[in-house]
């Protein structure tokens, strides 16, 4: 990597490490729960690689967090606010995915909110939701959104807002000339 790794991804790779050495497994073991290969795992713990939002969905599955959760537990102590400018930023640069942690993140708290952006084209598909039964409500505030979630197709325009269970897979996708921007507010069953 030019300039060296990103250091949330060392923070990122660290924590997940830690989460598996926390519970025993081998990379293997690891791999068998998640579907990602052995080699991605060890490369996302070494933070030669910069995980993208699907292989941390599938890991958050695995580890029982969502991924705001795990996101904030590579970043500093909580606050009570967290203005604009210091909101953690994560970026999934081969899907064109942008999400910034809006709410200030505290483990004992069962709701957050978080910003998406979607680049024209984008397309990110999550095998299964981190936390089965997680609830979503997405709501729409720039552009076009296709969401689909048991098997339906959703499209949603700026001001519309979509509220689901999440219990399978879903899928996020931009469709139109201009990028997508949505607030995604998540309340763990």
């Amino acid at each position: 990597m030019e300039g060296g790794p990103d250091p949330v991804d060392v923070r990122l790779g660290a924590r997940l490490a830690a989460l598996r050495a926390e519970r025993g497994w081998s990379l293997g073991e690891v791999a068998e729960r998640s579907g990602v290969s052995k080699s991605t795992l060890s490369r996302a713990e070494r933070a030669e690689i910069s995980p993208t939002a699907a292989l941390l969905n599938r890991l958050c599955a695995v580890y029982g967090r969502t991924m705001s959760q795990l996101l904030s537990e590579v970043e500093s102590e909580p606050a009570l606010l967290v203005r604009a400018a210091e909101q953690p930023v994560w970026q999934d640069r081969a899907s064109g995915f942008v999400r910034r942690s809006v709410s200030p993140p505290h483990p004992g708290l069962r709701g957050e909110l978080v910003e998406g952006r979607l680049a024209p084209g984008a397309d990110i598909a999550y095998d299964r939701p981190p936390v089965p039964g997680l609830e979503q409500h997405i709501w729409v505030l720039e552009g076009a959104l296709h969401v689909t979630a048991q098997e339906a197709e959703h499209q949603l325009a700026a001001g519309d807002c979509l509220r689901l269970r999440v219990w399978g897979s879903t899928r996020f996708r931009c469709a139109g000339p201009d990028e997508v921007r949505y607030v995604l507010a998540v309340v763990l069953p």
